[in-house]
């Protein structure tokens, strides 16, 4: 299964990029991705960090692994929950002065796992679009102080 959403935001590249990569102030502007934290302030290649997410009613607390940082271009983490793999991609493209950001997400679901389970795609991809919008109001918001 696959689920990607893009925004354009009208702020400055470093402005979009730093905001992203803080892990510290996710909270701040994130209601999808929940206490967050790490060993490590920022999201660092081969490092790994927890946050939770509400796909269903109850919160899941995922672990992923930071697999590649370009900066300012893109980041790419990975985990499993539940039997379930997921790899994350976020694409960074500046044009005229705003941000094109990309999410990509990628499901792999065992054979058993797609009997037993079924993922709502429709609210994956409703999470997507809610984090993408509120870093896009955090950004903006960071552009005009």
């Amino acid at each position: 299964m696959k689920i990607e959403h893009s925004v354009t935001i009208h702020a400055d590249l470093d402005r979009v990029w730093d905001i992203f990569t803080d892990l510290t102030c996710w909270k701040d502007w994130s209601s999808v991705l929940r206490n967050s934290s790490s060993t490590h302030d920022r999201l660092t290649e081969g490092r790994s960090f927890t946050l939770s997410i509400r796909p269903f009613s109850i919160p899941m607390q995922i672990m992923p692994v930071v697999e590649e940082v370009v900066p300012g271009k893109r980041i790419v983490w990975a985990g499993s929950k539940c039997g379930i793999q997921a790899r994350h991609e976020f694409i960074f493209s500046a044009e005229s002065g705003d941000v094109i950001l990309t999410s990509r997400e990628y499901f792999t679901l065992g054979f058993l796992r797609r009997i037993l389970f079924h993922v709502p795609k429709r609210k994956l991809h409703q999470l997507s679009v809610q984090m993408l919008r509120e870093l896009k109001t955090a950004a903006e918001a960071e552009r005009k102080e």
